[in-house]
């Protein structure tokens, strides 16, 4: 469990140990906070955060959904990168 910004957050994926609490709260902007989701991946030692909705939720179009996932890491992600998901608590 993490909390960012006063919400509280699960992690449900942690590939290849992408997952790095010090490295989150540095990256974290207050957009991100409407987002259901928070997939965060590793490039370059760059960590790049991008929200996702529940496929059920208004806002979700196509890209934004978590179902989408795989696509996104096949598609955006570096090759075999780090990366995690951190799912949203209410």
């Amino acid at each position: 469990m993490i909390e960012l910004n006063g919400k509280q957050y699960e992690v449900i994926e942690n590939v290849r140990e992408g997952f790095q609490e010090e490295a989150i709260a540095e990256r974290y902007a207050d957009v991100l906070k409407k987002y259901d989701y928070i997939v965060g991946d590793w490039g370059y030692s760059q960590l790049r955060l991008k929200g996702f909705y529940h496929p059920k939720h208004g806002n979700a179009s196509y890209n934004t959904r978590i179902d989408m996932l795989d696509d996104y890491i096949l598609e955006y992600c570096n090759f075999g990168c780090a990366f995690f998901v951190l799912k949203k608590v209410d």
